[in-house]
């Protein structure tokens, strides 16, 4: 708290001594808190705290005293506070990070003992055994947690999911039943639906929906068990899931969502009479407030099935003169040519649309641009699948494939869609050489990658495997750069057997001069002779491959080639000569990556003393500065940055430093034996002068 200004005293006292200020004991007008000054102090950084310095743990003495220290911490800070799990999750990963398994084990035990409801503990616990593969100790956590704590649906979802990714159906079915017996909510139940239906079990699938409508009696709940029935073909089964729903709600809790689906679905049957029956049996129970819904809902079906021409007519004529207005205001108002199209495809006669499809393909876009193209294309796709499908007319079809090919120009750009959408229409005629002639002629006129894959596909599925040779080497003297195209050609032969063919396609693949990706090419090729056990020819890959480039991710892949078929002292000499590489090129980054890749390779395969030797190696990581480049010539400024300070290098600046130091102390006796002789020339010219 501030304090009030100091008051001066009167004059001296006795002795001449001045007489001390006396304060002011009123408060000041204006307080300042205590806490006001500590908020003030932290928001402008006043103390500014250095960071803890880094340890670098040499033996095992001192491993055992900082694990006792941290563990002794992680003991105070539970000590002080048992019921904050945060502390107890902390310590529990840190003995799992020091791979003390059992210790975090100990740990997650006493924080259950503490509180067995928290939900975070049971999580951290199960996770960190599945995640070291300790399947039954973490079925038996999902046990105890979902026993404790059955409410918690994140439990039984992780333990079922468990059980499905270990393939262990009938447990997982054995644990939805437990949960099944607690009646969760909605999703849980569908959860539990979805994985029988995965697993073709329709009957299973059909007694849980017959448990589920009645654990959760709503309507969409009834809607949703009679599109299963319908949806797996069992039409009366669901009509009769909608009877039973009608009963079991009754006349009390009549909703019209129930009748409406009923309605749809006989009509989607094609009964009519049925579906009208339930219209008007729903609105002579429902009110008018309780059904707007249900009564647009029958106005529709009146119209599409009903006898009131008139009234359907109107409405009708309103929207289609509506639509026409838009048309004849803008012809190339695609939007409006759909929405009349579909009017008239859902209550109209054959020859009206047929002849409203053409005056639509009529109207060509007037830009020259792919996208200005794309919705009067789909004019042409929904006339030719209209034709094909609601009028039943193939040679209809065919015409308006060919009329739409005709229209696009090709020179310019060309649509893949209704190539291949052409091609699969004859194919479904059993015209295959029209639609292999259809194929060539796209790639003929108009080659796009879409065209060579579709008709790949097309003789891949007649097992034509001649052919497709064939495409692929039309497919690559049109892009040879496309490394997709290359693998997929390999794929293709090594899928046939012929490994002489894969060979000679990689190696005429990396030898292009120009590739879009050619890592992936060449990480192809080497997986393959791997996977042929050639291990030969992968090293003549990869030193192939390093002759085009020296990046450190090709050594590394080279090196645990090496020690993958346990060829330890290859792999070491090829970690060295990276190294000798990477140090020449002054790639410090790469270099540094190496060394860590060399150093996880003798952990695993070298003994202590080559341990010892890759630990030597390893740099120091500095802080450093460095001014910054403007190219306007103005002042940069500096930024810090990280370097990476090698053994060597530092070996080869001292003895650098050293010849410095050597010629300044030879430069500087030159220098003053020039002066000494200076001196002499000076006496010898006044002795002469005297």
């Amino acid at each position: 708290m501030s304090e009030a200004p100091h008051v001066k005293s009167g004059p001296t006292g006795a002795g001449g001594k001045h007489v001390g200020k006396v304060k002011n004991k009123l408060p000041a007008p204006i307080q300042i808190t205590a806490e006001q000054l500590l908020r003030e102090a932290k928001e402008r950084q006043l103390e500014i705290v250095p960071p803890p310095p880094r340890q670098k743990i040499t033996d095992p003495t001192e491993l055992a005293e900082y694990r006792m220290r941290k563990r002794k911490q992680f003991e105070d800070n539970i000590r002080k506070n048992r019921s904050v799990m945060v502390n107890w999750i902390k310590y529990a990963r840190w003995e799992e990070e020091t791979q003390e398994y059992q210790r975090a084990r100990s740990v997650y035990e006493r924080a259950l003992d503490v509180d067995h409801r928290c939900v975070p503990i049971w999580l951290k616990y199960t996770e960190m055994e599945m995640r070291h593969k300790q399947v039954n100790h973490a079925r038996n956590l999902w046990d105890r947690a979902v026993t404790l704590l059955p409410r918690v649906s994140q439990f039984w979802y992780k333990y079922t999911y468990m059980e499905e990714m270990l393939e262990n159906v009938a447990g997982a079915r054995q644990v939805f039943e437990r949960w099944m017996e607690w009646e969760p909510e909605e999703q849980s139940w569908s959860s539990y639906i979805n994985m029988e239906l995965r697993y073709k079990e329709i009957d299973r699938a059909r007694s849980i929906y017959e448990k589920f409508v009645l654990v959760h009696p709503t309507v969409k709940n009834w809607i949703r068990f009679a599109k299963f029935e319908e949806k797996h073909g069992n039409i009366a089964g669901a009509r009769g899931v909608y009877e039973r729903a009608v009963d079991f709600f009754g006349e009390e809790y009549m909703e019209e969502g129930l009748f409406i689906g009923f309605a749809k679905f006989e009509e989607g049957q094609k009964e009519s009479e049925r579906a009208r029956a339930i219209y008007k049996y729903a609105l002579e129970k429902l009110t008018k407030e309780q059904c707007p819904e249900l009564f647009k809902s029958y106005s529709i079906f009146e119209k599409k099935f009903g006898d009131r021409r008139g009234i359907e007519d109107v409405i009708i004529n309103k929207r289609r003169f509506k639509y026409e207005t838009e048309i004849k205001h803008n012809p190339l108002n695609y939007d409006a040519w759909f929405d009349l199209l579909r009017l008239l495809e859902a209550d109209g006669s054959l020859e009206d649309v047929r002849d409203t499809y053409e005056r639509a393909i009529a109207n060509i876009p007037l830009v020259a641009s792919k996208k200005g193209w794309r919705r009067y294309i789909y004019l042409w796709i929904n006339y030719a699948l209209f034709e094909e499908l609601e009028a039943d007319d193939v040679d209809k079809t065919r015409e308006v494939y060919k009329g739409c090919l005709d229209v696009i120009p090709h020179k310019k750009f060309t649509f893949g869609k209704i190539w291949l959408m052409f091609a699969q229409f004859e194919i479904r005629q059993k015209n295959l050489d029209a639609a292999r002639k259809i194929l060539g002629t796209s790639i003929g006129k108009c080659p796009k990658p879409k065209l060579f894959k579709g008709y790949i596909d097309l003789e891949l599925q007649m097992r034509e495997f001649d052919r497709c040779r064939k495409i692929y080497e039309k497919f690559l003297e049109h892009d040879m750069s496309n490394c997709n195209t290359w693998m997929k050609f390999a794929e293709l032969e090594t899928i046939l057997g012929d490994t002489d063919r894969v060979r000679a396609i990689f190696n005429l693949a990396i030898q292009q001069p120009l590739l879009d990706m050619p890592e992936i090419l060449w990480k192809a090729y080497i997986d393959f002779e791997v996977e042929e056990e050639e291990h030969e020819r992968v090293r003549a890959l990869y030193k192939a491959l390093l002759q085009r480039t020296k990046h450190v991710k090709v050594w590394i892949s080279f090196a645990n080639f090496e020690a993958s078929i346990e060829q330890t002292r290859r792999a070491r000499e090829i970690f060295e000569e990276a190294d000798r590489s990477l140090q020449l090129d002054t790639q410090k980054e790469e270099r540094v990556l190496c060394l860590e890749a060399w150093k996880e390779f003798e952990i695993k395969h070298g003994t202590e003393e080559t341990q010892d030797a890759i630990k030597k190696k390893l740099p120091r990581r500095v802080k450093k500065r460095r001014k910054i480049d403007v190219e306007e010539g103005g002042e940069g400024g500096w930024e810090e940055y990280w370097d990476y300070i090698f053994p060597d290098s530092e070996a080869n600046s001292s003895n650098l430093k050293f010849l410095q130091m050597a010629k300044a102390w030879k430069k500087q006796q030159n220098t003053e034996d020039s002066d000494s002789d200076d001196d002499d020339d000076d006496d010898d010219n006044e002795d002469t002068a005297d």
